[in-house]
């Protein structure tokens, strides 16, 4: 299932300093970079836990790259798939959808498999269907509300 606006591209690796660093000197960007550490309540198919991970995020014009070191707690979507040593690997696209409800519907329906879900508190609710089988990995869809989106963009080029 393909459908929403696609914003973004996801890489996991095991050092997103390393990672940061390649965008700045081999990429050409990186200037522009939020980072943080996360701790949030996700679920997956393994059940409901806290999930920790470093992000940072560069955009590059309209796309934005997220990459992705996770820490500890239930992030195996992640973990399980690292590179052996601290390259990037691709991992997933993100869309993003407007109407979340009748998305989430459609995913039921459907059948999709979810491989985790989530939220931050009613501003943003994301889930990743595992693709794997047909694309090679996973499809993430986000649904925020507008002001969100808004700080999100903020340092797409317009």
């Amino acid at each position: 299932m393909l459908e929403g606006y696609h914003f973004q591209n996801a890489y996991i690796t095991r050092n997103i300093e390393k990672a940061l660093e390649t965008f700045r000197s081999r990429l050409g960007n990186g200037e522009e970079v939020r980072s943080f550490e996360i701790e949030q309540e996700i679920w997956t198919p393994k059940g409901k836990g806290k999930a920790k991970q470093k992000l940072a995020f560069v955009w590059v014009g309209n796309l934005q790259y997220e990459l992705i070191e996770p820490v500890e707690g239930f992030v195996d979507v992640y973990a399980d798939d690292l590179p052996d040593d601290d390259s990037m690997k691709f991992h997933h696209i993100n869309m993003r959808v407007d109407d979340w409800d009748e998305f989430r519907a459609k995913v039921d329906r459907e059948g999709w498999k979810i491989a985790i879900e989530g939220q931050s508190g009613d501003q943003l609710k994301f889930l990743y269907l595992d693709a794997r089988d047909t694309l090679g990995h996973y499809l993430e869809y986000v649904w925020c509300s507008p002001e969100r989106w808004e700080g999100l963009t903020a340092g797409m080029k317009k």
